[in-house]
């Protein structure tokens, strides 16, 4: 699927339009070119066959793409999401099923579209299991309807979906919540406190501080350790270049060494590694 997945990637960038130009100006396939290609896939593992497989059917992943346009997420990554969803449905297509690619393929690129949906449509996750995530997607498509619901309408939602009425009610609350920010950079209230300000500050804490203190020494000594072990010109240039507040150049070193500044180099990024190594172990 590697050639499909650079296919779809190759195709122009910049917005929408020019990719649905683009993906619309590519041979579909006739029922018998279909079933030849998805038979050449399945028993000889033929990637030109997916390829052609997958490039006929972007056109449909964008046409079912605009049908999630009004969760506010950008259509060019639910666009990527399904045609992820495409490929996956190409590699488990099986052309005996006697239907056709697009119909089997459909159910694919949903999935991957509603994992996006529900990754990145609010930073608390709305719905966790599958009942929840069928009663989101459905219920988000009955407000569009109803709008703010009553108990009636509730009651005909929750008949229609088969759950509780009391689900419904806590995927709307979930649905007409909004995100607050953890630390808003402006607070224009003084009555208002973002959720930040109720954690304890446990810098000054002397527990805290004797830790971090006893933490640093035993990472210094690690250090010191480690540099001890490393012949005098590593520990000389990695001194030069890490440990002082003038930092010397890796062409000063050189001539300080007479070598190349390559060379020096070479020698700073084997001392790093040989401390990284020692620390690890240590």
């Amino acid at each position: 699927m590697t050639r499909a997945l650079e296919a779809c990637m190759s195709l122009p960038v910049g917005s929408i339009e020019s990719y649905r130009q683009a993906v619309e100006s590519l041979p579909m396939l006739s029922r018998e070119e279909e079933l030849t290609l998805a038979r050449q896939f399945r028993t000889e593992n033929d990637l030109d066959a997916a390829w052609r497989l997958v490039t006929a059917h972007l056109r449909f992943v964008i046409k079912i793409a605009r049908g999630y346009n009004g969760y506010g997420l950008p259509q060019t990554d639910l666009v990527q999401e399904g045609n992820m969803g495409l490929m996956k449905a190409v590699k488990r297509y099986d052309p005996e099923m006697g239907v056709r690619l697009v119909s089997f393929a459909v159910h694919w690129i949903r999935a991957e579209m509603h994992e996006y949906i529900l990754r990145n449509w609010r930073i608390v996750k709305v719905a966790t299991t599958k009942a929840q995530r069928k009663l989101f997607f459905n219920l988000r498509s009955s407000k569009k309807r109803l709008g703010w619901m009553n108990s009636e309408e509730i009651d005909e939602v929750a008949r229609d979906l088969g759950v509780n009425a009391s689900e419904v009610l806590e995927m709307e609350k979930r649905l007409n919540a909004q995100d607050a920010a953890f630390d808003p950079l402006i607070e224009t209230d003084d009555d208002i406190v973002s959720p930040s300000a109720f954690l304890a500050d446990m810098r000054f804490d002397p527990a805290t501080q004797t830790e971090q203190k006893n933490w640093d020494d035993y990472n210094a000594q690690k250090l010191n350790t480690a540099l001890a072990g490393l012949d005098k010109r590593s520990q000389d240039i990695l001194h030069s270049r890490w440990l002082v507040e003038e930092k010397s150049t890796l062409h000063e070193l050189a001539r300080k060494y007479s070598v190349s500044a390559e060379r020096i180099r070479q020698l700073e990024k084997n001392a790093i590694k040989k401390l990284r190594k020692t620390m690890c172990h240590a």
